[in-house]
């Protein structure tokens, strides 16, 4: 059990009462006197987030109440574990499975502490989870969502190419998969030529992380992660603000890795296999260049408009590899564009897909597991913008329109059209915290990928 938790209720634990604003008055007309009284008091209204702690006769916290809005979901508990003091609680209200599961999984996550290289101040309370949560969907989430905060959060010192293949081989471990790793000059060998290019320059060798678990006899799932551990932009290279927090810029890779672990953890009936290209972006006399034309696993060539538009071109030497495996689901996560935040924001990941039913059914999912995304079009006007005169594609469009479409149908090139594929352009990071959701890495639509996938391939 996970340590924010509790299995069973001790004598003072303190039960949670969630209140909507339009039940508080008929909670206090039945409330003890003292206890109503001492709500009115503090002004407390029942807006979703706010608490009321209620004094016990012992001198203890005898209640909280817990203002909540006209549904629950993920979050509307987790502002309590950092809030209230430390103890044992629980939520004093009939909640079925999935609103029991969301609680816990909310309250599990708000709380994650990043403690690598600073102590961990902060305590939580812990909570009696509701007896109707499915505490097995709530670590496999938990867990997953935790693993991709701490590869994200960590720093490129510490968190390269080779630490990076090193936290995947861990996740092997666990789970008894089996990973190859190729690396340095053995990626050209290997047909691996814009990985190498893209993180030839760094002074940590440039790597593709290959991770396959499952019966052989499964649809094959693969997965494809950007992992760009640091991005300084290459030679077109970035402002000091827009470096500073190229940290993330792994964000997809680390997505992978967490969207496995609940594939594994669950042993759901597929045959997956995880591709991570990991590599720095780096600056050096051996860095490729503005124009220079480069060789892709699929045998187009590139143009390279601009060196800080990395992430596309390792991803489309490990998405042709993908390919060719013809996957029944090909999947790719990346912290690709700038454009999909300006559009979106930070919180809303850009969907593309070249299957419309795959589409709608991620769509779906991602609703039933109240973890959004938002889809873009493949617009096929576009695609002419990818042109070059003098190689097959150019990875960065002059003029900066449509930057994340454009980038999509970049990667579009390299998967087969009867190949059911979808890519996820998001941000991996919260910009500043809200309940459950703290300040730096963030995993984001895990649980929607995940809903999609057991639907798709169900237990026979």
């Amino acid at each position: 059990m996970l340590p924010c938790f509790r299995a069973e209720p001790a004598e003072d634990t303190v039960s949670i009462t969630p209140l909507h604003k339009a039940d508080l008055e008929q909670w206090l007309e039945e409330a003890p006197p003292p206890a109503a009284a001492w709500v009115r008091s503090i002004g407390f209204t029942a807006a979703p987030g706010a608490t009321a702690l209620i004094p016990g006769t012992d001198g203890r916290i005898g209640r909280v109440l817990a203002g909540v809005g006209d549904r629950l979901d993920l979050w509307s508990f987790a502002g309590l574990p950092g809030t209230l003091p430390a103890g044992s609680y629980r939520i004093d209200a009939e909640l079925d499975g999935p609103a029991a599961t969301a609680a816990a999984t909310g309250w599990a996550l708000a709380c994650y502490q990043f403690s690598r290289y600073k102590a961990a101040t902060k305590s939580f309370a812990a909570l009696v989870p509701p007896a109707a949560a499915d505490l097995a969907a709530v670590e496999r989430t938990v867990t997953a969502a935790y693993l991709v905060r701490d590869l994200v959060n960590t720093p490129c010192e510490d968190m390269g190419p080779p630490e990076l293949a090193a936290a995947a081989a861990a996740l092997a471990e666990e789970f008894g998969a089996e990973i190859t790793v190729t690396v340095g000059d053995d990626l050209l060998t290997q047909n691996y030529p814009m990985v190498h290019a893209v993180g030839r320059a760094a002074a940590r060798a440039p790597r593709l992380i290959d991770l396959r678990w499952g019966d052989a006899g499964h649809p094959l799932v693969c997965l494809v992660g950007k992992g760009v551990c640091f991005d300084s932009g290459g030679l077109d290279i970035k402002s000091s603000a827009t470096m500073l927090m190229m940290k993330k810029d792994m964000g997809g890779g680390a997505h992978a890795l967490g969207l496995a672990r609940m594939i594994m953890m669950a042993r759901l009936p597929v045959r997956l296999r995880v591709l991570v290209p990991a590599v720095e972006n780096a600056v050096s006399g051996n860095a490729f260049r503005p124009w220079d034309v480069l060789p892709t696993r699929k045998g187009l060539t590139v143009e390279i408009g601009n060196t800080d538009a990395e992430g596309r071109l390792i991803l489309c030497d490990a998405l042709a590899d993908a390919d060719t495996n013809t996957p029944a689901l090909l999947l790719d996560f990346a912290t690709l564009t700038g454009a999909a935040r300006v559009a979106l924001g930070p919180e809303l990941p850009a969907l593309f897909s070249n299957d419309e039913t795959l589409a709608a059914d991620i769509l779906a999912a991602a609703k039933d597991a109240d973890d959004p995304l938002w889809r873009l079009p493949l617009w096929p006007g576009y695609r002419s913008m990818l042109d070059s005169k003098v190689a097959d594609l150019n990875n960065a469009p002059a003029g900066g329109f449509a930057g994340a479409v454009t980038a999509a149908l970049f990667l579009e090139q390299f998967v087969s059209k009867t190949t059911p594929w979808a890519h996820v352009d998001l941000y991996a990071w919260n910009p500043s915290s809200k309940p459950g959701r703290p300040e730096g890495g963030e995993a984001m639509t895990l649980r929607a990928f995940f809903t999609l996938i057991a639907r798709r391939f169900p237990a026979r």
